[in-house]
């Protein structure tokens, strides 16, 4: 992969793992209501540290110990999101962000996704231009993701209790 060139590489690559981490951390604060928080909280928080780290010293990526718990976290999360993905094709009826397994099914994407783009700079820090075009799509999808389910009432409204007093 070719690298990125210019200054604005590294910043941008810390940017975007700055806003990653913040979202791992709401994503986890968030959970406080639901029936699993403890389960979803552990989830969310292990990518929140990693990408955390990740902002702060882009290199972190190629220690052992960060590469083990990121690898070991991606795998049972998409262990899980196999079996979430199964479950909604025998089950869904409406769009799957209607259904909270649904949602989950997007978390753990999102997860593995920023964690595997992760775990693949860690020969070069800033990446290559693709590496940072990737990471700023993502970066920015949970955001408007949040904000497009928040402005959609119709969509809050089939949601279960826990669901609808997050935000």
């Amino acid at each position: 992969m070719a690298p990125a060139e210019g200054r604005w590489a590294p910043a941008l690559w810390r940017t975007c793992n700055g806003l990653m981490a913040a979202f791992f951390a709401l994503a986890a604060l968030v959970q406080g209501n639901d029936p699993d928080a403890g389960l979803w909280m552990v989830v969310y928080t292990i990518p929140a540290v990693l990408t955390l780290l990740v902002g702060l010293n882009p290199l972190v990526t190629g220690n052992f110990i960060w590469k083990s718990v990121s690898a070991i976290h991606v795998f049972f999360c998409i262990v899980w999101a196999v079996v979430l993905a199964s479950y909604l094709l025998l089950h869904t009826q409406w769009n799957i962000l209607h259904e909270e397994e649904g949602r989950e099914l997007f978390g753990l994407v999102i997860i593995t996704a920023w964690m595997s783009l992760c775990h693949s700079s860690s020969k070069n820090a800033a990446g290559g231009r693709i590496q940072l075009a990737l990471a700023t799509v993502i970066a920015l999808f949970p955001f408007a993701s949040w904000i497009y389910i928040y402005m959609n009432k119709e969509m809050r409204a089939s949601w279960p209790t826990h669901c609808k007093t997050v935000i």
